[in-house]
């Protein structure tokens, strides 16, 4: 197993494996979603993460062990399942560690995280009551309950990133395609606002919002759509972070 860092070869077999596009839209990804993180030594939970894009990026940055959370990663998934175990042999990363489990299955057995990312799962976490969230208050409490749970996993200092898009985007407001984001269901999404709410309700501190932009047009894209204001137009995309005091 590597324990150096060695974010050239996880950038080459990202690419390899086409997990992402290009190597330079990939690095702007990572910069711009980890930039504040120095994962050296660090714990990491990555709640979603799929086959492992930002679990195995945690790794080659210096993370001493990353859990991700993959319900999909189960035995009727294969395809999953081989694509996690060959990107594991390629980066030579056996201290990342897919589990085929639901934030709320996971057992922890005493184990806790100084890093924690949910990357596009947050309103999957319970469906039904992110649909629902502002109507009913036993809803609010579904996300209560979970989101006491990624507290209690968090260490002291620890860094949450939560990334989604908003429920409010112009073209959901119209009702037709979104040309940007064309699959995004919007009824089943909530504004960072909302989330930055309960999850203060928990004790996380010290909410930060951005928004970004499309990756391909680089820092320009940045510094002309990375507000919230371009987001509504375009796919409302958003990162939010929040530390355990």
């Amino acid at each position: 197993m590597k324990t150096a860092q060695d974010t050239p070869l996880y950038l080459d077999t990202a690419i390899e494996e086409r997990l992402y596009s290009t190597k330079g839209r990939l690095q702007f990804h990572t910069d711009a979603l980890f930039g504040e993180i120095d994962f050296n030594n660090k714990t990491v939970l990555d709640i979603g993460g799929g086959t492992g894009l930002h679990s195995f990026y945690a790794a080659a940055r210096g993370a001493r062990k990353v859990v991700c959370l993959e319900p999909e990663a189960d035995g009727s998934s294969a395809g999953v399942i081989e694509k996690i175990h060959r990107l594991k042999k390629l980066l030579e990363r056996d201290n990342v560690e897919f589990k085929p489990l639901t934030l709320q299955a996971f057992e922890p057995e005493g184990e806790t995280f100084d890093v924690i990312l949910l990357h596009s799962s947050i309103n999957h976490l319970d469906e039904t009551a992110c649909i629902n969230l502002l109507r009913e208050p036993k809803f609010k409490a579904v996300y209560r309950e979970v989101f006491s749970k990624i507290f209690s996993l968090s260490n002291k200092g620890a860094k949450l990133i939560v990334c989604d898009c908003s429920r409010y985007n112009l073209f959901a407001l119209l009702k037709i395609r979104n040309p940007f984001a064309p699959t995004i269901e919007w009824h089943k999404h909530q504004a960072p606002e909302v989330w930055a709410n309960l999850l203060a309700g928990v004790g996380f501190v010290n909410s930060r919002i951005s928004w970004p932009s499309f990756n391909r047009l680089g820092n320009w894209g940045r510094v002309l759509f990375g507000n919230k204001f371009a987001a509504f137009f375009l796919a409302s995309s958003f990162c939010l972070r929040m530390d355990k005091p």
